[in-house]
């Protein structure tokens, strides 16, 4: 099916192209053409090889590794696309980079995440879809409108479809800033909740506990980011020894980054679940599942294009067993 509307553009860098033509794919919209290319010296330059002319134009591109790289050519074909007089400009950022440097934590600490938002709109986006950004204060460091879809809905059709739900599963946060989206999952999977906390902030330490009873139950471990597995791993460690039968690991953006997977077998779970927001080059655990989320950002796309609200996308109704 071909979407009927000429003037809504799709452009892929190279972060995901899998991803993009996926997108393509459920929007109806054939990715425009277009080079991008390093010189030696690593400077990024981007040709569109077809006219953007009072075009709605969506970009697609994660700021994963390597992270500059990926953030310097979405900001040079924003740059781009302004130039070559497009109607607007919407970045699809399905992870957002730099999003966990959202305060200052310590003395003469940046705000990297403002200073990437500010380059963003200067260079001329006038809108940013991303997927269930690190910090949701974050939308609040953008000039211009950002719509930002939660996973949550995905991971828990999916677990429901595969019987994971009810009385036998419990959700964990493997650390105690995630009880919000913990909840927000048990919620739908009409299931406990439980913390996993440390006895100080060395999260490295085995000295974790469980605040809930995880004693024979199915544990679905969640957090946004997957990245070093470090934290996953520990709480897979602390739920097991306090009796949970089955472990389960989800997580939005899977980063596995430097030894993580080495780091995720040995912990023993079952299943570990992440959206496609990101392609990596390391190695991933065998045991990795991958959940498209390109129908979920195409819906998105068309919604915005169309001048729809985005809201009703998170208006999930539980599925009728």
């Amino acid at each position: 099916m071909v979407y009927s509307d000429s003037h809504l553009k799709l452009f892929a860098l190279n972060s995901n192209p899998g991803l993009a033509e996926k997108i393509s794919q459920f929007t109806g919209v054939p990715l425009g053409k277009l080079s991008s290319k390093q010189f030696s010296d690593g400077e990024i330059m981007i040709n569109m090889e077809e006219s953007v002319r009072s075009q709605d134009v969506f970009i697609v591109q994660s700021t994963s590794c390597p992270v500059n790289d990926h953030l310097w050519e979405l900001l040079i074909m924003i740059d781009a696309c302004k130039r070559a007089s497009s109607n607007t400009i919407n970045v699809v950022i399905p992870y957002f980079g730099y999003a966990r440097q959202d305060r200052t934590a310590t003395s003469r600490e940046p705000i990297t995440a403002k200073l990437v938002a500010d380059m963003i709109v200067k260079a001329g986006a006038d809108r940013v879809l991303t997927l269930d950004i690190h910090a949701v204060q974050v939308q609040g460091f953008f000039d211009i409108p950002v719509d930002n879809l939660f996973t949550v809905p995905l991971f828990a059709d999916y677990y429901r479809k595969n019987g994971l739900f009810g009385d036998d599963v419990i959700v964990v946060a493997p650390k105690n800033s995630g009880i919000k989206r913990a909840r927000s999952l048990a919620e739908y999977l009409e299931s406990a909740i439980a913390i996993v906390d440390y006895e100080d902030d060395d999260k490295n330490r085995e000295n974790g506990y469980v605040i809930g009873n995880v004693k024979d139950k199915k544990v679905i471990l969640i957090d946004d980011i997957l990245n070093t597995g470090v934290t996953f791993a520990n709480a897979a460690n602390v739920v097991r020894e306090a009796g949970a039968s089955d472990i389960y690991v989800v997580a939005s953006h899977g980063l596995f980054t430097t030894n993580a997977a080495d780091i995720l077998e040995k912990a023993n779970v079952k299943e570990i679940l992440v959206t496609d927001s990101v392609v990596t080059e390391h190695r991933k655990p065998l045991n990795v599942k991958y959940l498209s989320a390109a129908e979920y950002l195409a819906n998105a796309i068309l919604r915005i294009h169309e001048g729809r609200p985005v809201s009703p996308l998170f208006e999930h109704e539980k599925p009728q067993d």
